[in-house]
């Protein structure tokens, strides 16, 4: 009970240390989910309204990455940005920056991936009423659009919670540099091992509360379903 004591005065004092970290890991979570957002988005409305030869071996391709290992991932950002890699003169590694392109690589296939579902689902019914009321191929696809709004906000709120949780693909990029690029996942395992809990309980009690108003977000944008 101690520690939870001391965790929630660090929480309520203001703690300079503590909420450094909880900025940053804001801040390069918002910044990739946004990124992976417009690109998942993209890609998982055209290959779910589309038809070419090879679709089932990019469908195939986009499921597989969405069980990337995060680890997998940090190793592809860390070889392209290390001094010996083809970005390595952008001098990106152990930066934010580099936290942020891992995050991207790895989310970009789930809300991809769930929005390429949705769209196959709905694509059809949503073709038919539109041949039906003779609307435009634009005035489809936004109605299209906003028959899978509620998928789309999922499959964003989803990937928003997989960067936010991430530890190994920024560790491996980021090297966990205090003032730099420490996070809260990385500085939960980095206290824990030192032994320091109550900073570790303090920075998991945020992370808790930051996936419970996800959830709350998840909830409400679909009514409490998936759909």
């Amino acid at each position: 009970m101690t520690i939870f004591r001391e965790a929630f005065n660090l929480i309520f004092s203001g703690d300079a240390t503590l909420y450094e970290i909880v900025g940053l890991t804001l801040l390069v979570s918002v910044a990739s989910t946004s990124i992976a957002a417009l690109l998942g988005i993209f890609f998982g409305m055209l290959l779910g309204k589309s038809s070419f030869t090879g679709r089932k071996i990019v469908v195939g391709l986009v499921n597989t990455l969405m069980g990337l290992p995060p680890v997998v991932a940090g190793l592809i950002v860390y070889l392209l940005l290390s001094r010996s890699g083809p970005l390595g003169f952008l001098h990106l590694l152990y930066t934010p920056k580099a936290m942020v392109i891992a995050q991207v690589l790895l989310i970009t296939p789930i809300i991809c991936g769930l929005v390429l579902s949705a769209v196959s689902v709905k694509k059809t019914i949503v073709a038919e009423n539109c041949r039906g009321l003779r609307l435009s191929k634009l005035t489809s696809r936004h109605m299209l659009l906003h028959e899978c709004r509620r998928p789309i906000y999922s499959a964003v709120l989803a990937g928003y919670g997989r960067a936010i949780s991430e530890v190994g693909a920024i560790m491996i990029v980021g090297g966990n540099i205090a003032g730099k690029t420490r996070v809260m996942t990385t500085a939960i395992v980095l206290e824990t091992s030192k032994g320091y809990f109550d900073i570790a309980v303090a920075l998991g009690i945020v992370l808790l509360l930051l996936a419970l108003i996800v959830n709350l977000l998840v909830m409400k944008l679909t009514g409490g379903t998936a759909e």
